[in-house]
């Protein structure tokens, strides 16, 4: 069957013969081919969900870091094995077409991972859930390097069009942007209307999201920007032929690239009308499906739950309100009522400058009836807290959406948490700060608001499809159970004594690293031991993450080597990936600073046989699924209070990675899980960290002084050693830890060091290294994203499956 529609569709889409095409044609062929098969089944979800008219779960994220479909969609179909067995006109075997697909490029880091991971569980748990976000041309940036430095290039994943993407014209949505308000009087009343708007159109492309076994088809909607006027023919025919697509221009330009820089004004502009463009279509798409089967709005939370991942989409809770009032006329009490129950917000940082503010002035140019809308929440909200807590100034200065200052400010952090009925952050200790440290006045007001919900991986993308030999082993000793209820992983624990499944474990890892060796040597150029401990830290670089502290533990071995003579315990090879913001110049530096450090131990024949350093350029999903299988130790190792979760750590896990981390994050989940034993633990603990940073009592001097390790590493980084060709260059690394180390670097070296000689020396012996391995794989079922849906749906959302 899947033969003929190849070919069918090689025929009559492609207009070519199968025995020309090329594996590009080939792709695109199966890839419509096993589109035919979801959609079928989206169509059957769909009728199934309409019969039953549920509530449905609409989950908005700014981004979603997809990876490739091909191989997820024909495993979740239960079609995988065709790849072998359709045979066709042409010699290029099906198998090898795989690499031709483009990573989507619309998301970054974890947040968008986390987002790809949740819909893939909803649509496997019969969930009548849909993702909603921007349809990115660009994405963020793909990442090269020039001379170490990081260079940004465009990310040209729509190139070729993707072969996944069902465009929905039918479906476009008008957005209303910029204008002004007037205010007439009703019935006493003064009424606000927006007045002298732009438009601009909405187009959702609709992409299928297979849940395992097939039965239910979701999809995750994605809108791209377009002018409601694609040509001023009048300014045209006069001759202006540039200014006469000026608004087309402008109005695409919205969907065209993931977080633009802001830091220009032009930039924050662009970057807030994004959000705005975003969450209005998602709105108005979600009205609009409401009204298809339901007409009292007042029933809108009892058949609509709106997940908001992080506070891009707060903007959301005023749009709501503006179409409940403006559109529909309900008053004010009734539209946010509605509003506040529909609303669930999930937060997912710590870190004060993460949490948005937008500012008053800019507000008004772009939304001016959101902003009059807030306003109104924000007046509610005062005058609820200070009849809740009288003459408590503190406390209304605190709460307050908008902050007062030279630059009056919207604060969406608080703007999320007066408009959601849930609030909830990410791992059990993040959740616990998010009450005591980041939001304690809100928690104080509305404790029943706040929970935790722990965040998973689908194990259907990070297992199955990215390390299918390791799979195969699992289901050959306890079936495939585990595919889609992952706490069945226990029943391997008893294995991890079984010579005969630790030898194949490790046969299979020794497989994958040949594999990702493969890829170290296609992209940087190096060739690396598979027989070396595959040490990796693979994630967003930010100085809370600390890639910085696993680079000075790299000049320390280096110099143990060069200057001590000394052997390491074991052969190791640290292996980096991870993207800098365009504008984030201190992470750009610490790529180069890798970089560096890559090419002077590299080529050293005195270290070269001992360690190895690699950083793969343009980390993604694609090599993610190359990275998490071949690993031997996963660096888990932000400054403890700083990570909200982390979903790495859990992919790691999942494929036999033991962790060196401190407790921070799903981290002390996972230590809870596998059990001391089996987990590397090192550093300050968040009650340490909250103490050193509250007294002042951090002094790197002091440390630099009085520890002989700290002062050879900090003079190797501010002497040239790493950077013969550019005097100086790492001076502001140097000079940050120094005058600062917000982040507690030296606070944590030695026991970092004292650590990682440990994990040398455990991973000598196999049979101990394997079972740790093993068991960490076995207790990895609390992180699936089907568990953590599923708490979602129960606690939050209300949401039940129509299977």
């Amino acid at each position: 069957m899947i033969a003929e529609k190849i070919e069918r569709l090689m025929k009559y889409s492609l207009c070519k013969q199968v025995c020309e095409a090329s594996k590009e044609d080939l792709f695109t062929a199966l890839a419509l081919a096993v589109r035919e098969l979801a959609s079928d089944r989206m169509y059957e979800t769909a009728n199934r969900y309409a019969r039953a008219n549920p509530k449905r779960v609409y989950y908005l994220s700014m981004e979603y870091l997809l990876g490739r479909f091909l191989v997820n969609n024909l495993d979740n179909l239960g079609i995988h094995d065709l790849l072998d067995q359709v045979k066709l006109d042409n010699p290029i075997p099906l198998r090898d077409v795989i690499d031709c697909e483009y990573d989507p490029a619309l998301g970054n880091g974890g947040l968008g991972r986390l987002a790809a991971c949740f819909i893939d569980s909803m649509a496997t748990l019969g969930l009548p859930g849909y993702g909603y976000g921007l349809n990115y041309q660009f994405g963020l940036f793909k990442q090269a390097f020039e001379n170490g430095y990081q260079k940004e290039l465009a990310d040209s994943w729509m190139e070729r069009s993707s072969p996944w993407q069902i465009e929905r014209a039918d479906r476009a949505c008008r957005v209303p942007i910029y204008g002004r308000l007037v205010y007439e009087e009703v019935n006493g009343e003064r009424r606000p209307h927006w007045v002298d708007t732009e438009t601009i159109v909405g187009v959702p492309y609709d992409m299928p999201i297979v849940g395992f076994g097939g039965k239910t088809v979701n999809y995750l909607r994605l809108f791209s920007a377009r002018s409601d006027n694609q040509l001023d023919i009048k300014t045209f025919n006069e001759g202006g032929y540039i200014k006469a697509v000026e608004k087309k221009i402008k109005s695409e330009t919205i969907s065209k690239v993931l977080y633009p820089s802001d830091a220009a004004d032009a930039g924050k502009e662009l970057r807030l009308t994004q959000q705005y463009f975003f969450v209005s279509c998602a709105i108005s798409d979600i009205m609009r499906r409401f009204l298809e089967t339901n007409t009292d709005l007042r029933d809108f939370p009892k058949k609509a739950a709106i997940q908001l991942n992080d506070t891009h989409p707060t903007l959301a809770i005023p749009e709501l309100m503006r179409v409940l009032m403006d559109v529909h006329g309900l008053d004010w009490d009734t539209a946010w009522e509605i509003t506040e129950k529909t609303m669930g917000y999930t937060n997912h940082t710590l870190l004060p400058e993460a949490l948005e503010r937008w500012s008053v002035a800019l507000l008004e140019k772009v939304v001016p009836r959101h902003l009059a809308i807030i306003y109104e929440i924000n007046d509610h909200l005062m005058k609820k807290v200070s009849e809740k807590y009288p003459d408590d100034v503190g406390k209304l200065t605190r709460m307050s959406i908008i902050e007062e200052g030279d630059v009056k400010k919207v604060r969406m952090g608080n703007l999320a948490i007066v408009g959601s009925h849930s609030i909830n952050g990410v791992a059990a200790i993040h959740s616990d700060l998010v009450k005591k440290n980041l939001a304690p006045d809100f928690y104080e007001m509305w404790p029943k608001r706040f929970n935790n919900k722990t965040n998973g991986i689908t194990p259907r993308r990070w297992l199955l499809s990215a390390n299918p030999e390791l799979a195969s082993l699992i289901s050959e000793r306890i079936g495939t159970n585990w595919i889609s209820h992952l706490d069945e992983l226990k029943k391997i624990a008893p294995l991890a004594k079984d010579s005969d499944f630790v030898r194949s474990f490790f046969q299979i890892k020794k497989a994958n690293k040949e594999k990702l060796a493969k890829l170290i040597l296609n992209t940087t150029g190096n060739i690396v031991d598979t027989d070396s401990l595959f040490d990796v830290q693979v994630k967003r670089m930010h100085e809370y993450k600390r890639q910085l502290l696993n680079a000075l533990n790299i000049i320390y071995n280096y110099l143990q080597i060069t200057e001590d003579g000394l052997t390491l315990p074991s052969p190791r090879t640290f292996i980096l990936g991870g993207k800098a913001a365009p504008s984030y110049d201190f992470a750009k530096l610490v790529i180069k600073l890798f970089n560096n450090l890559s090419q002077v131990i590299n080529n050293d024949p005195r270290a070269k046989d001992q360690m190895k350093v690699v950083f793969i350029p343009d980390y993604k999903v694609s090599i993610a699924e190359r990275v998490f299988p071949a690993s031997d130790v996963s660096e888990q190792i932000s400054t403890a209070g700083f990570e909200a979760s982390g979903t790495g750590n859990m992919k790691f896990m999942l494929n036999g990675a033991l962790t060196v981390g401190t407790l921070d994050g799903a981290n002390v989940e996972i230590r809870e899980e596998v059990g001391d034993e089996n987990f590397y633990l090192f550093g300050l603990t968040t009650p340490e960290v909250k103490k050193i940073h509250a007294e002042g009592s951090h002094k790197p001097w002091d440390l630099y002084n009085s520890d002989t390790r700290i002062k050879r590493i900090m003079d190797a980084l501010s002497s040239n050693m790493f950077s013969p060709d550019e005097p100086g260059i790492f001076k502001p690394i140097f000079q940050n830890i120094m005058t600062s180390d917000y982040y507690l670097l030296l606070a944590d070296i030695g026991s970092y060091i004292d650590i990682q000689e440990k994990v040398g020396k455990d991973f000598l012996n196999k049979a101990s290294w394997g079972k740790k391995a093993i068991m960490n794989v076995a207790c990895s079922g609390k992180f699936s994203s089907d568990r953590t849906i599923s708490e979602y749906a129960q606690d939050i959302w209300d949401v039940k499956p129509v299977l």
